[in-house]
């Protein structure tokens, strides 16, 4: 396996449809990622990309969502030293920690050995037109950081 994974959790859709853009950003790039939610892929499935791409909206005052609560602690186990990854995720800021959840899935990335090749993507609540057009544009970038 190689190629690019893009993983996500998403209550209210707004994640889903960053991933939705970011996936047709990594399209445009060439490539055809597999896109999975949180809940469909066990963690040690990362280990078979070059490319990975995780996306988690914030849940509460700064904690992950629940659906990647397991995952998260699964990745301990994960090798990815060599893989490129990035973060996405949905953010509201009426909470006290804003996008908490793309900085930790972030920090656990870095610590399993993944090259983290661009910094997270947050946006608040739900993606505009522009929030659309920037997911896209992270998805070519993340596809181009892998081409080298």
């Amino acid at each position: 396996m190689s190629g690019i994974v893009v993983v996500y959790a998403s209550m209210t859709g707004n994640t889903e449809d960053m991933a939705l853009q970011i996936v047709k950003g990594i399209k445009e790039e060439g490539f055809e990622p597999v896109v999975e939610r949180v809940d469909d892929v066990k963690a040690s499935d990362l280990a078979g990309y070059d490319g990975i791409v995780l996306g988690a909206y914030t849940w509460g005052d700064g904690e992950l969502p629940d659906e990647f609560l397991d995952y998260f602690d699964d990745l301990d186990d994960v090798d990815l030293t060599g893989k490129k990854a990035a973060v996405f995720g949905s953010c509201d800021s009426a909470y006290s920690e804003y996008g908490v959840a793309v900085d930790l899935l972030t920090g656990k990335l870095k610590d399993r050995g993944a090259e983290i090749v661009q910094d997270g993507l947050k946006v608040e609540l739900t993606p505009g037109k522009a929030d659309k057009e920037t997911c896209v544009a992270f998805g070519k970038s993340f596809a181009q950081a892998l081409r080298g």
